[in-house]
């Protein structure tokens, strides 16, 4: 009965601290879109590991730390840079990694959906990992893709 009682209470604690960490990684998160939002660079930046990458939009768009914050320093230097609201977020947590997806609503951009990874750095989560995509309904894919390959330079 003891060891049941221990392993209950074991199993109990266990989901409470992944849910405390679940709720760690939404919070940061969250924070990242609002400093972007608020043109805040030094808190937007200051949430990424060193080891940084951005996959935006455009397929020709993989940025390490460095090329993303001089891409998106005239933005945050105007005032100005980006507003994706959180609508619904997934997280899974697995010892010092997490990874989530999420659903964004953007004024410029519509419906997007971005999926990252985090990791524990001294004791703190970190964006180590960013995609951001604007989902293409199934029925409009075979448009897309042939507007896409006539705009693609030619491989020949």
């Amino acid at each position: 009965m003891v060891l049941l009682a221990s392993s209950l209470l074991a199993i109990s604690c266990a989901t409470v601290n992944v849910q405390q960490e679940a709720s760690s990684v939404n919070r940061i998160v969250d924070e990242w879109h609002q400093a972007a939002a608020a043109a805040d660079e030094a808190r937007y930046f200051g949430a990424m590991a060193p080891e940084f990458v951005f996959l935006g939009t455009d397929a020709g768009e993989r940025w390490d730390l460095a090329s993303f914050r001089a891409f998106a320093h005239p933005y945050f230097a105007k005032g100005k840079a980006w507003t994706f609201t959180p609508v619904h977020r997934n997280v899974i947590v697995h010892g010092d990694v997490a990874w989530f997806d999420e659903s964004l609503s953007s004024e410029s951009y519509g419906v997007c959906r971005g999926s990252g990874v985090l990791r524990r750095i001294g004791g703190a989560w970190k964006i180590a990992h960013y995609n951001l995509t604007i989902p293409i309904p199934n029925e409009l894919a075979k448009e897309f893709v042939a507007r896409i390959r006539a705009t693609a330079p030619s491989s020949k």
